[in-house]
C-alpha cells in the first residue's frame, strides 16, 4: 500500500511513499521529542502572515527557517506546514485512522531537530492531513462519534509531537471506495467542532478544496469561525476562499516556489496588500537557495528582499 505524499494536480506530480500506521490517545506523550518549545519571539515584521508548505518526502522542514528579511531580520515565513499525513481507512474495523508515511514519521520522531528549531524562531509548525485513495475523508464520517474519534487522533498527534495545529486538505479521498459513504452534511462540522474543543488554542487551517470545504454548516452550527486560516488551493492564481472569515485570515494568493513566475508572485503579493488580505500562501519550498523567488513577494509584502542562510 502506498501513501500519497503530495499531489497538487494543478501544479505538481504525485509523490508516493511507504506508510507506517500510528494511532494516538488523547493524553499521549513522548519523552524523546518532549512538549512543544516555549513560543519564540514574534517575527520582527509587519504585514501578511506567510505560509510555507514543505514536501517532507523530498525536503527538510528546516528550510523554512533559513529565510529572513534583509531589512530588519525577521522571519520571512510565519507558518510551516508538514506535508502530509493521511486519513486512511481500516476495512476490518470500518474506521478512519491517522497514518504517517516513513518521511512524515521521521520528521515527527525527530521533532527536537526538525520542528523545535523553527518554533524557537517563532515559526508555527502545522501538520497537514490529506486523503489517500482509500475512501476515508473528512466529509464522510458516518456519525458524530466517528468524527470525534478521529479528532482525538489529530489532537493526540499535536500533543505528542508538540505541534502548533492541523491543516485540512480534502483531496484524494475517493469517497465511496472500500464501501465507504459519500460526503454528507454533518461529517466535517462534527470533526472541526470536536477538534476545536480538543485543542482550543491551536491552529486549524483549511486548504479550500474538496467536499469538506463546501460543507461547513449543519444543524444550525457553522464552523467557519473555528478556522484560523483558509487559503486558495490553485497555485499561480487569485481566488478568495468562500468561507466566512475576515480578510486577515484569508489567502486568495497561492504560489508554488520555483514554478510560479516571479512576476506573478509579485503581482499576487501586491494585490494581497492592496486589497487588505492577511495571509500569503506558498508551496514546495525546497533546499535550494530560493531567495530570488522569495524576494519577489517579500518586497511587495514587507518592503524587503529575502536573505537565505544555509
Amino acid at each position: 500500500m502506498f501513501t500519497l505524499a503530495r499531489s497538487r494536480v494543478r501544479t505538481a506530480a504525485l509523490a508516493l511513499a511507504t506508510v507506517a500506521a500510528l494511532t494516538f490517545g488523547t493524553t499521549a506523550t513522548n519523552a524523546t521529542t518532549g512538549a512543544a518549545a516555549a513560543p519564540g519571539p514574534a517575527p520582527a515584521k509587519k504585514g501578511p502572515t506567510s505560509v510555507a508548505y514543505v514536501e517532507v518526502n523530498d525536503n527538510s522542514m528546516l528550510n523554512v527557517g533559513k529565510y529572513t528579511l534583509a531589512n530588519g531580520g525577521g522571519n520571512v515565513f510565519d507558518v510551516a506546514v508538514i506535508f502530509a499525513a493521511n486519513i486512511n481507512y481500516d476495512t476490518n474495523t470500518k474506521a478512519a485512522y491517522l497514518h504517517f508515511n516513513e518521511n512524515v514519521q521521521r520528521v515527527l520522531d525527530n521533532a527536537a531537530t526538525e520542528i523545535r528549531p523553527l518554533q524557537a524562531k517563532g515559526i508555527k509548525v502545522v501538520l497537514s492531513v490529506l486523503g489517500n485513495h482509500q475512501g476515508a475523508g473528512f466529509a464522510n464520517f458516518p456519525s458524530q462519534q466517528a468524527a470525534s474519534a478521529f479528532a482525538k487522533q489529530l489532537s493526540g498527534a499535536v500533543t505528542k509531537y508538540g505541534l502548533d495545529g492541523i491543516d485540512f486538505d480534502d483531496e484524494y479521498a475517493e469517497y465511496g471506495k472500500n464501501g465507504t459513504g459519500q460526503p454528507n452534511s454533518s461529517s466535517f462540522v462534527h470533526l472541526v467542532t470536536a477538534l476545536r474543543a480538543d485543542m482550543p488554542d491551536k491552529i486549524i487551517s483549511l486548504y479550500n478544496i474538496g467536499p469538506a470545504a463546501s460543507r461547513l454548516s449543519y444543524g444550525g452550527v457553522d464552523v467557519s469561525a473555528e478556522f484560523d486560516y483558509a487559503w486558495n488551493p490553485y497555485y499561480g492564481t487569485w481566488q478568495v476562499p468562500r468561507i466566512a472569515l475576515p480578510k486577515s485570515k484569508l489567502s486568495p494568493a497561492a504560489v508554488e516556489i520555483g514554478r510560479t513566475s516571479r512576476s506573478t508572485a509579485a503581482s499576487l503579493a501586491r494585490r494581497t496588500v492592496r486589497e487588505g488580505y492577511g495571509v500569503y500562501l506558498t508551496y514546495n519550498l525546497n533546499g535550494a537557495d530560493r531567495s530570488a523567488d522569495v524576494s519577489a513577494f517579500t518586497r511587495e509584502l514587507y518592503g524587503s528582499d529575502a536573505t537565505y542562510t544555509p
